[in-house]
């Protein structure tokens, strides 16, 4: 076994294991050991955070060559969600929060004289249309704070991970050295 395959194989660990962890991210909901800041919106606290159609997830992709392993994401918004930061509201997103508004308004349930009911889910879809509600309400070039959830990137725990895999096949390679000078002689 030569250097050159050694280095393959120790990347190809590195590949595998990495992308296992950074997926294992979305179920721990944190970044290895750091908790994710939970969201704000009530329609979506019984999802994961960074969890609504999964493309987020499903988009961590990699690539190596021969001395390297790259993970990234092509998605337009993963930054800002693994990084953390501020947008501002355009006319577009104040669109979008209207229409998120009176689609979940259309859901209000009504009592034969018209007054709306007090059910449990009648309480939440209310909570949820203010919520639509109080971002439609702010004024175009108004900052929204997006925490940092990170989900990519360099940790204590994946260098661990590393060294790991590395130790491992350092430790295949000499006793396949010594075997083969055992044989040798």
């Amino acid at each position: 076994m030569d250097e050159r395959n050694i280095i393959k194989k120790i990347l190809a660990d590195i590949r595998v294991e990495a992308a296992s962890e950074f997926d294992r991210n979305f179920e721990r909901q944190a970044f290895f050991s750091e908790a994710w800041q939970r969201r704000k919106s009530p329609s979506r606290s019984q999802r994961g955070t960074l969890i609504n159609t999964g493309a987020l997830r499903r988009n961590i992709l990699s690539k190596s060559d021969d001395n390297s392993v790259t993970f990234y994401t092509t998605l337009p918004y993963a930054l800002i969600h693994n990084e953390g930061g501020e947008i501002q509201v355009t006319p577009r997103m104040k669109a979008f929060f209207w229409h998120k508004y009176y689609e979940t308004t259309g859901g209000f349930k009504r009592k034969k004289d018209g007054s709306l009911s007090g059910s449990k889910a009648q309480i939440q879809l209310s909570s949820e249309a203010e919520f639509w509600k109080h971002l439609a309400l702010m004024k175009v070039g108004k900052t929204i704070k997006i925490p940092r959830r990170r989900f990519l990137g360099a940790s204590p725990e994946l260098e661990q991970m590393v060294k790991r895999i590395i130790e491992h096949h350092l430790e295949l390679y000499s006793k396949s050295v010594i075997d083969s000078l055992k044989n040798n002689v």
